[in-house]
């Protein structure tokens, strides 16, 4: 088997993934990443175990658990304090998006990410695969497929603040959620969902200290994308953001471009053709019923009425939901949420 080429359009979390589990079975690769650098600040993302076991297929796994903090298992709770059940979260690692780049980028060789380089299709003629990794608004599937950006909305709210708290967790109420996570720094991560902060204002501790530390909160929309036919066309396969943007209800969306990166490299270390086939097999199925998944807890969390209900169901299913641990599967997301 000759020198086999592999272009990746983004260079992103999903798109390195796929860059060094590329490299890994001999292909030769080049990122291209509109990006001047790799940012330097942001905020955490949430690892689970499925997502950590592939960075360790990449030989990642350890350079990730140092840099990234394990949490504990979160409380959630109604906005008066009142506890509604328990997260297990124990086997999860909390790394910020800057530090998660870092490991993945350090990985590969300097020259391959190609920073301030924006690429298309009609750059990509001469690679035998080319890999779409450049997020909800992917050009690259806007050439291939007809899917929709949807709107969900809901407003998600987002930063980091120096208050440290001993564990994370999430308070459901009334319209919204807000959420907490330590960091390996000592500082906070927290997000929260809600038509406007001052929602929050009367939560529980440390809610309203947070939120009055709070600079640089950064405000969104929370989208997600239509599901998709195919992950692959022709030579291209589309990963992360790009293939199966999700609602961050899960927490699942940095974990699923990990996971796709390193499925669809080891799916490419035989045939091409057949191994695209393969990827888009393993991979679509799974990411679509998280997708779902997430939009429904989504809509959980908005709901103005019935809200004691809601509380108790979710009290049910925390106590009845198993314990988050290590697959050797990768496919396998029963515990991803």
């Amino acid at each position: 088997m000759g020198l086999r080429r592999a272009a990746v359009i983004g260079g992103g979390v999903g798109g390195l993934a796929a860059a060094v589990g590329l490299r890994r079975h001999g292909w030769e690769v080049d990122v291209f990443e509109r990006s001047a650098a790799l940012p330097d600040v942001g905020t955490g993302l949430g690892i689970w175990p499925d997502a950590v076991a592939a960075l360790d297929r990449l030989g990642l796994g350890d350079a990730a658990r140092r840099v990234g903090r394990r949490q504990s298992d979160g409380v959630v709770r109604k906005p008066d304090g009142t506890v509604i059940g328990t997260i297990g979260a124990s086997s999860v690692h909390l790394l910020t998006r800057p530090a998660l780049l870092g490991v993945l980028a350090g990985a590969l060789p300097d020259g391959v990410v190609r920073f301030g380089t924006a690429a298309g299709l009609a750059d990509c003629d001469g690679y035998d695969v080319v890999v779409g990794a450049d997020g909800i608004h992917s050009a690259v599937r806007g050439e291939l497929f007809d899917a929709t950006v949807r709107r969900s909305g809901a407003i998600g709210w987002r930063g980091t603040v120096d208050v440290p708290v001993d564990a994370g967790g999430e308070t459901w109420g009334r319209g919204g959620k807000f959420g907490l996570t330590p960091q390996a720094d000592g500082r906070t991560n927290w997000y929260a969902m809600g038509s406007d902060l001052s929602l929050f204002a009367d939560w529980h501790d440390p809610i309203p200290r947070v939120l009055a530390a709070a600079t640089d909160v950064l405000r969104h929309e929370l989208l997600h994308l239509s599901p998709l036919p195919s992950y692959v066309s022709g030579k291209v396969a589309l990963i992360g953001d790009a293939a199966h943007a999700m609602t961050p209800d899960l927490g699942q969306g940095a974990c699923q471009a990990i996971i796709d990166g390193v499925v669809l490299a080891e799916c490419l270390a035989g045939d091409v053709e057949a191994g695209l086939r393969s990827y888009d097999a393993r991979r679509r199925r799974v990411t679509r019923r998280l997708a779902a998944r997430s939009l429904q807890l989504n809509r959980l969390a908005r709901m103005r009425r019935f809200t004691g209900l809601r509380d108790l169901g979710l009290r049910v299913a925390l106590a009845l939901a198993p314990r988050p641990s290590w697959s050797a599967d990768l496919e396998r997301d029963e515990l991803a949420g």
